[in-house]
C-alpha cells in the first residue's frame, strides 16, 4: 500500500471513529435516561450496548494509529495486524456486554419485574434505530473504501444496536399485555449480541491464526502463471499471510531441470511482479527442479 493510500485510509478511519464516538455518547445518555424513566432493563441494556460502541470505536482509532506505523527492524511486516487485534477486542467486549444483559434479563424474569413504557421510550427508541443504522451504513462505506476489518466490525456493532432497538420497539407496543416482555426482550437482545460477537471474532481470529487460501486465489495464481509460461508450473504449498494493510503469498513452483539458476530466478521475479501488479499480493516463490514435485506427489 502506497504512502498516500495509507494516509487517506488513516484519515477516513479517524473520521469514522470520531463520528461513532460522539454519536454513541449522545445516544447513550438519551437511552439511559429513557430506560431509567420507564424502569426497562432492556432499554438500559440497550443504552450500555450503545456506550460499548463508543469504547469499541476508541479501540478502532488506536488500531488505525498503530497500523499506520511503518515497518522496522522490530516489526519487519509492519503493524497492519493491529486492526485485526482491534477488531478482536471489539468482539470480546461485545460478548461481555451480552453476558451482562442476559444475566440482568433472567433476574428480572425471576423477580417478576415489568417495565412501564411510555411515549418517551417510543421516541428515543425510534431515534436510536434510525441513527444507529445510518452510522452502520457509514462505517460499512468507509470499511469498503479502506478494506478495514475493524471498521466493518464497528459497523456490525452499530447494526446490532439498531436491531436490538427495533426488538425493544416491538416490545414497547405489546408490553402492556405481557408483564414478562421486557425480560424476554433483554434475553433476545443479549442473544443478538452474542451472535454479532461470534461473527466479529471469527473474522478476526482466522487471519491472525492463519488460513488456507481461498479457491479463487489459487485459480488466479495458476491462471497468471499459465499466461506467463504457457505451461503448467505445478504451483503447490500455497500459503497466504494477512498483515492487515497488505497480503503476502508464498508458494513452490516447478521449473525444467535444464534451466539455469539465473533464468529460473528471473522467471520467478517476473511472476512475483505480475502477481503484485495484477492481484495486489506480495509473492515469494520457491523454485523446484522438475521431478521432485512428482516424487512427492
Amino acid at each position: 500500500m502506497g504512502e498516500l493510500a495509507k494516509i487517506n485510509k488513516q484519515k477516513l478511519g479517524y473520521k469514522a471513529g470520531w463520528v461513532s464516538i460522539i454519536g454513541n455518547l449522545i445516544l447513550f445518555f438519551i437511552k439511559y435516561w429513557a430506560g431509567v424513566t420507564s424502569m426497562s432493563v432492556a432499554l438500559i441494556a440497550d443504552a450500555w450496548h450503545t456506550l460499548s460502541d463508543s469504547v469499541s470505536s476508541v479501540i478502532v482509532l488506536l488500531g488505525f494509529k498503530f497500523s499506520a506505523k511503518e515497518k522496522n527492524e522490530v516489526r519487519p511486516f509492519g503493524y497492519g495486524r493491529a486492526e485485526l487485534i482491534a477488531s478482536l477486542i471489539v468482539g470480546v467486549l461485545l460478548s461481555i456486554v451480552a453476558f451482562e444483559f442476559l444475566k440482568d434479563s433472567i433476574e428480572k424474569l425471576i423477580n417478576f419485574e415489568s417495565a412501564n413504557y411510555g411515549d418517551i421510550a417510543i421516541i428515543v427508541t425510534g431515534i436510536s434505530i434510525v441513527v444507529k443504522e445510518l452510522m452502520a451504513q457509514y462505517s460499512f462505506y468507509i470499511a469498503r473504501k479502506t478494506n478495514s476489518k475493524a471498521l466493518k466490525a464497528d459497523g456490525w456493532h452499530h447494526r446490532s444496536d439498531a436491531i436490538s432497538s427495533l426488538v425493544i420497539m416491538v416490545g414497547i407496543f405489546v408490553g402492556g399485555y405481557f408483564w414478562w416482555i421486557d425480560g424476554v426482550l433483554g434475553i433476545i437482545v443479549a442473544l443478538l449480541l452474542f451472535y454479532t460477537s461470534y461473527e466479529i471474532l471469527s473474522e478476526s481470529i482466522s487471519p491472525l491464526i492463519g488460513e488456507e487460501p481461498e479457491n479463487h486465489i489459487v485459480e488466479e495464481l495458476n491462471d497468471l502463471a499459465l499466461k506467463c509460461y504457457k505451461r503448467d508450473m505445478k504451483l503447490h504449498h500455497i500459503h497466504i499471510h494477512n498483515y492487515g494493510d497488505h497480503v503476502e503469498i508464498t508458494f513452490h513452483m516447478v521449473f525444467p531441470k535444464d534451466i539455469t539458476l539465473m533464468d529460473a530466478h528471473d522467471d520467478a521475479s517476473m511472476l512475483e511482479h505480475r502477481i503484485y501488479n495484477d492481484l495486489g499480493y506480495y509473492a515469494t516463490i520457491h523454485m523446484e527442479p522438475d521431478g521432485i514435485w512428482d516424487d512427492i506427489n
